[in-house]
């Protein structure tokens, strides 16, 4: 028969339960013993979801109180010393590495952390040092998960991260040179280990992740699966079965690779994201193994269309007959919200049109049931979802006529300025009148708890619009005034009034609705609700120039007005998937090419578009795809910046300075200022600029804000000392990595303090411009 399974589900709980507890855990208010208690409170509530939902196979040890390599650093003994030696225990030793340490006399930054290939989900990257030992933790987390599962009458899947990815997505420590995918030899006897210690607990079945496989790789790293699977599939009856999991992506670039796989019980791909790797991947299973069929989507949250879905799935038993084929959500979970019940504020025909975590996971027992029992074992169910799938594709909600007008009507001409930029920082120079070394910050400032009362307040329509508006001034003249103390040239207003940097814009933008508990993590305890673009989108009315030219009009320095850019707005939120995301991405360029229009005129001259996603939209393999993608989302930008004057100074935010494999796409955006985050990288990441000449100005993050760590002067004026031999004087802007609203102004104000005395340090000795 065929049978079902889920990659992995949600942490946070149905009201970010995991987040409020973390958090109170860190501020003192929850004991280590209560957090642990709230955990396996968490973990039981979900595996019962799965279960009841019919799945067969339902994940352990996806869940994590940070982050689930983060787990694999410590199950392996991988934590680098500077964390090892400082007597922490075990948990506190975990979160420094996570989110930083600074208090009890230790003080240790975070490890670096990066986005989980194309989602907007981010993991702690191993770091890995030249003399590297890796050694089994005591009590293993994946054996102890699964046997708390066990005691309460679930049998689970384990999840582990595959050794060849997992030393694959590391890096070598600062200062060393180790290049991680060598250390297999001594990490395998580790793996083995931990499935042994599996299999005696009474797992019998284990999935085990190489996500990089979906990656062009190095032919060191994919010739590492060949030892890697052969000593796993030395053990025979000793291990559990196993089941190989990639997604993301296609995997038929690697097929060489899939002969070493093929010792495995089961291989599971994502036919959501490329069904036409079916046939390739079947014709290359070993005699008996299993295909687990990723049909249902776990990075969105529309239903899946049960016609479509049966179609491959039936193809596939053609092939290799029910026994050998499993129903799977694409990926895990985790990039979906918990469950489509929580929300009382939707639309019920846009609603009929959604499918969480919770519900994806009887939907992966709907089509098993489907393809094993027949189509009228669940006929309710395929009727309700044809009806579902024909009321999107029929209602007026998707359609705006005069938005399909605009789009035809571009000229080649909205895509640029009116001037190169050479001419235009001539301009900006006699305008702005900035020094030499300018430091601003990314955008917003600490989210109080007051500004998040008034906000829910004026929600609920406890409180007037007059009212709210008052309050939002009142934290605008604060943030003015300590920028004033603080001495930056460049300000921003602090963004007081926003939700959250794409939710706030989609509120204001037609094409899009809003959930109330539909959150999804975005690392650590950070968690976004991002906004569902369920049709054409436009900007009926301005939606920052009020708050922008307020605080423009009471300052004394540049003023910047702080939008998100289109393909940030595309990427954060969930997007339609029956209209091409270049499509999506014009229009959300032209809703905002008119915003930065209108800021301009209401005396706004330094305007930053945010692009922290255009680096996540980066399509995972080199080629065709990836150049189409580039295109259209430059020209997105392009067409949503370029209605200004010289004299109005562009700026544009990046998360991660890895930009070597699309540097001329980077240039292309033709922003005046780029500010990227940079802080936990190596500063010769930022070479590239030297090589490729890059004429306009840049400012790399000088310190880290995912952390709550305050870095003494000393750590800033290195960095900028690092920076300074790849980039020129006159280019560098001083900043941090990111806003700053999930920090505090105990933390805030000393680390921008430090920030602009290292500046006007730098401002003396190359003298002031």
């Amino acid at each position: 028969m065929v049978t079902s399974a889920v990659l992995g589900f949600p942490r946070m709980g149905v009201l970010r339960d995991l987040k409020k507890a973390n958090e109170a855990y860190w501020g003192g208010k929850l004991s280590q013993p209560e957090l642990l208690a709230e955990g396996k409170r968490l973990r039981l509530a979900h595996w019962k979801i799965q279960k009841d939902a019919g799945v067969d196979s339902i994940p352990s040890n996806d869940f994590a109180f940070y982050d689930h390599v983060l787990d694999h650093i410590q199950l392996f003994n991988a934590v680098p010393e500077r964390y090892s030696k400082q007597g922490l225990d075990t948990l506190d030793e975990y979160f420094a590495m996570g989110r930083g340490h600074q208090k009890g006399g230790v003080d240790v930054p975070a490890l670096e952390m990066v986005k989980w290939f194309d989602s907007n989900y981010h993991y702690v990257k191993p770091t890995l040092q030249d003399n590297q030992t890796f050694s089994l933790a005591k009590d293993p987390k994946p054996v102890r998960e699964f046997l708390e599962a066990k005691e309460a009458g679930i049998t689970t899947r384990p999840v582990i991260l595959g050794p060849v990815s997992f030393l694959a997505l590391g890096k070598a420590d600062r200062g060393q040179s180790v290049e991680p995918i060598t250390l297999l030899p001594k990490l395998l006897p580790v793996y083995v280990e931990l499935l042994k210690a599996l299999k005696a607990a009474g797992a019998e079945t284990v999935q085990i992740d190489e996500p990089v496989l979906v990656f062009d790789l190095q032919a060191n790293v994919k010739a590492a699966f060949k030892p890697a699977y052969e000593a796993i599939n030395a053990l025979g009856a000793s291990a559990p079965q196993a089941t190989i999991a990639t997604y993301f992506g296609d995997i038929v670039h690697n097929a060489d690779v899939l002969p070493a796989l093929q010792g495995a019980h089961a291989l599971h791909v994502d036919l959501v994201r490329n069904p036409e790797q079916l046939d390739t991947v079947i014709n290359a299973l070993g005699p008996k193994q299993t295909l687990s069929a990723g049909v249902v989507d776990g990075r969105n949250i529309w239903k899946t269309n049960f016609k479509k879905a049966i179609d491959v799935v039936q193809a596939a038993v053609k092939s290799l007959g029910p026994d050998r084929v499993q129903v799977a959500t694409s990926s895990s979970l985790l990039h979906t919200p918990h469950t489509l019940a929580s929300e009382k504020k939707l639309p019920a025909e846009v609603a009929d049109w959604f499918s969480f975590a919770s519900e994806k996971a009887v939907e992966v027992a709907i089509i098993a049931k489907a393809v094993t029992a027949g189509p009228d074992a669940v006929k309710a169910e395929l009727d309700a979802n044809a009806k579902s799938a024909h009321s999107r594709a029929t209602s007026e909600r998707t359609n705006n006529p005069k938005v399909k007008e605009r789009i035809a009507a571009v000229a080649a001409a909205d895509y640029a300025r009116k001037n190169p930029f050479s001419t235009r920082y001539e301009a900006q120079k006699s305008h702005l009148k900035l020094p030499i070394f300018p430091t601003t910050t990314i955008g917003s400032f600490p989210q109080t708890k007051e500004i998040r009362v008034q906000r829910n307040k004026f929600t609920k329509g406890e409180i007037t619009e007059q009212q709210y508006d008052d309050f939002i001034k009142q934290e605008i003249d604060l943030v003015v005034k300590i920028q004033d103390e603080l001495g930056l040239d460049v300000y921003v207003h602090g963004e007081p009034e926003r939700n959250d940097m794409v939710q706030y814009f989609g509120e204001r933008l037609d094409g899009y609705v809003f959930t109330t508990h539909a959150w999804v993590q975005s690392y650590g305890s950070r968690c976004v609700r991002p906004p569902i673009i369920v049709g054409d989108v436009s900007r009926p009315a301005p939606m920052t120039v009020k708050e922008s030219q307020y605080a423009a009009s009471i300052s004394s320095k540049p003023m910047k007005g702080m939008l998100t850019g289109p393909i940030t707005c595309l990427r954060w939120s969930f997007p339609r998937d029956d209209v091409h995301q270049s499509v999506q991405a014009q229009q959300l360029a032209l809703a905002l090419r008119d915003e930065v229009v209108d800021l301009e005129k209401a005396g706004i001259f330094v305007i930053q578009v945010d692009e922290p996603a255009l680096r996540e939209g980066l399509p995972l393999r080199k080629g065709t795809e990836r150049e189409k993608y580039l295109q259209w989302a430059v020209d997105a930008f392009k067409l949503s910046t370029a209605g200004v004057e010289d004299s109005t100074q562009i700026h544009s935010h990046f998360c991660y300075s890895e930009f070597q494999d699309f540097f001329h796409a980077i240039a292309a955006l033709d922003a005046d200022v780029l500010s990227i985050e940079n802080s936990k990288s190596d500063a010769k990441l930022l070479k590239v600029f030297i090589d490729e000449a890059y004429p306009r100005h840049i400012g790399p993050g000088v310190y880290d804000i995912h952390s709550p760590r305050v870095p003494p002067q000393e750590e800033f004026k290195q960095r900028i000392a690092e920076m300074l031999a790849y980039l020129k004087p006159e280019q560098l802007w001083i900043n941090p990595d990111c806003g700053l609203k999930t920090r505090t102004w105990d933390e805030v104000k000393p680390a921008l303090i430090h920030m602009v005395d290292a500046a006007k340090l730098f401002r003396a000795q190359h003298g002031s411009k």
